[in-house]
């Protein structure tokens, strides 16, 4: 049965709501250029906590330092970091031997054969990669959250490529993560936007997209 994570978390009853569905992960987005979901380090850190033991937590951070990503998921206490931009500064290891125990996740933004090399590229250097919908070279930087779907033809060759878990994410909604998940077959599923009405976790569309993505 495949994974799913509920991001860009805002509450202790977001939390409560997306945990009673049974849900793997839960993503809290930290300070973006662009996108919906970012709340202050100080918001995340409260509601951490909140999260029952069984559910890893996922950090979203655009920090392209190696040295502020490790500060900042250390004062967060996430079980897992999601790197959403390029690291251009320090490296992964850096990551890794400074935050044993927190799966270091790098996320690829597919948008064209380049993405599929990326990919591979990274891949052996992180626990898992998360393959999303973004244009990090865009003026300003889209690095998730951007209700796009991309070429899940790509997601599946990377998928097929890489060693790692691989998620899913981009555009996915109720109606599209079953045909998702039965062409890439990625270890996870993460939906922002497909299950938000507002802004605001939707109860009737987080059933239906949980019903949808566990659907055989």
């Amino acid at each position: 049965m495949v994974n799913i994570k509920i991001c860009c978390i805002q509450s202790a009853e977001e939390i409560r709501l997306a945990a009673g569905h049974g849900v793997a992960a839960l993503g809290f987005v930290s300070a973006m250029p662009s996108g919906p979901g970012p709340i202050a380090d100080a918001r995340i850190e409260t509601l951490v906590p909140l999260v029952p033991r069984a559910v890893r937590t996922f950090l979203l951070t655009s920090k392209p330092d190696a040295s502020a990503i490790i500060a900042q998921v250390r004062r967060l206490g996430v079980s897992s970091v999601q790197v959403c931009d390029r690291l251009m500064i320090g490296s992964y290891r850096d990551l890794r031997s400074a935050l044993p125990g927190v799966s270091v996740v790098q996320v690829i933004h597919v948008q064209d054969e380049r993405s599929v090399h990326e990919a591979a590229a990274v891949a052996d250097e992180v626990d898992e990669l998360l393959l999303d919908s973004g244009r990090p070279d865009a003026p300003v930087k889209e690095l998730g959250g951007t209700g796009r779907v991309h070429d899940w033809k790509l997601s599946r060759r990377i998928r097929e490529a890489v060693r790692v878990p691989v998620w899913l994410a981009g555009g996915l909604h109720a109606g599209n993560v079953r045909e998702a998940v039965a062409l890439v077959r990625p270890a996870g599923v993460d939906v922002c936007s497909g299950v938000r009405t507002g802004g605001v976790l939707d109860p009737a569309k987080l059933d239906a997209f949980v019903r949808a993505a566990r659907t055989p």
